[in-house]
């Protein structure tokens, strides 16, 4: 029997958003301790992994580990019938093929109860290990302003070139048209204190990889969830992006562009 609820459905919302463009069908593994989920996108070019800690819900049961194989665009159909503010709670049996949700109206205006059934899937897909990676050059930076970047560099081509040096980073992208150069300092504290909005670098050696803005774009839309994104990058090794947020974290791994491909 799995029971969680959360206090925003704002939360699950926004998490689809960002990841249902990658993924079409995926399973959210529940245990006692999380809900978790990792998939990767059709062309094995990235992969998205979400973690949802049992102590970020306001009520949370799960008597033993149960996958709830879902299509994340009919999921996202059904949340969108919630409010941002609404009370969502997921309901699901031991030998579940229904995933139920409820919406409780917080407004106390309304005294609104809304349930929605949902069929579950059987999905064969395999855990992923991610490997433990020690990286090169951690970046810090506000959401708002990567998401900016990369929108902005995608208008005019479709990779983008990263750069981590003493300088700071810096995002290059050339167009047939027009190029693109952007470079963030490090912000003027040498230690930016935590949840400052500045730019913070960490650096054994400098890297450059370069990127398909395409994707870059969609990891963006999680800027929703956390003010702050993560860039860790290592030569020759994928990009992890990750938001932290106050019920677990989102992160993506995307692979290097090599040569011309």
């Amino acid at each position: 029997m799995l029971e969680a609820k959360l206090s925003e459905a704002a939360i699950l919302k926004r998490l689809l958003d960002a990841v249902k463009e990658l993924v079409s069908d995926a399973n959210f593994e529940c245990n006692e301790e999380a809900i978790t989920l990792q998939a990767m996108d059709n062309s094995h070019v990235a992969l998205v992994a979400v973690k949802l800690e049992a102590s970020g819900f306001k009520r949370y049961r799960c008597d033993r580990a149960i996958p709830l194989g879902v299509n994340l665009g009919s999921l996202t159909k059904v949340l969108k019938c919630a409010k941002d503010d609404d009370i969502l709670t997921l309901k699901a049996t031991d030998d579940a093929d229904i995933l139920s949700l409820t919406y409780e109206a917080k407004s106390t205006y309304t005294d609104r109860i809304a349930e929605y059934e949902m069929k579950l899937m059987d999905i064969d897909a395999d855990t992923l290990g991610i490997p433990d990676t020690e990286y090169d050059a951690s970046v810090t930076l506000p959401s708002a302003e990567f998401s900016r970047i990369v929108r902005d560099l995608s208008l005019l081509g479709e990779s983008v070139r990263i750069e981590v040096s003493k300088e700071g980073i810096r995002f290059v992208s050339d167009g047939e048209a027009a190029n693109g150069n952007i470079l963030l300092r490090q912000s003027a504290e040498a230690a930016p204190k935590k949840g400052s909005s500045g730019v913070r670098i960490e650096m054994n050696q400098a890297v450059t990889l370069t990127f398909s803005l395409k994707y870059l774009v969609n990891f963006s839309k999680s800027s929703t969830l956390s003010k702050k994104v993560q860039l860790m990058m290592s030569n020759d090794v994928p990009l992890l992006v990750s938001y932290e947020f106050n019920q677990g974290h989102i992160r993506y791994y995307l692979a290097p562009k090599i040569g011309d491909d």
